[in-house]
């Protein structure tokens, strides 16, 4: 793709394929990683345990969405508050 065609296209759709570039880079972040493994480098660098946590919350967005999980019922207020 050359210069000019980048700079014929709608601002709309570059700032899309941004945001796309964005939550694809933050949903896949940590593939390949358990839970453990992260919180053995959040040991080390403390930002590492807010990044697997918004993925975390991200890949279950895109999952509710998507029809993958199913959102949680719960039946009382201890229940919630137990998980």
């Amino acid at each position: 793709m050359s210069w000019d065609e980048i700079k014929n296209i709608p601002r709309v759709e570059l700032d899309g394929l941004l945001l796309g570039l964005k939550n694809y880079t933050t949903m896949h972040a940590f593939d390949g990683y358990s839970d453990k493994e992260v919180a053995n480098m959040a040991k080390e660098k403390p930002e590492v345990s807010s990044q697997y946590a918004e993925t975390k919350r991200m890949k279950n967005k895109f999952e509710l969405r998507a029809g993958i999980q199913k959102m949680k019922q719960y039946k009382s207020l201890s229940e919630v508050l137990r998980n």
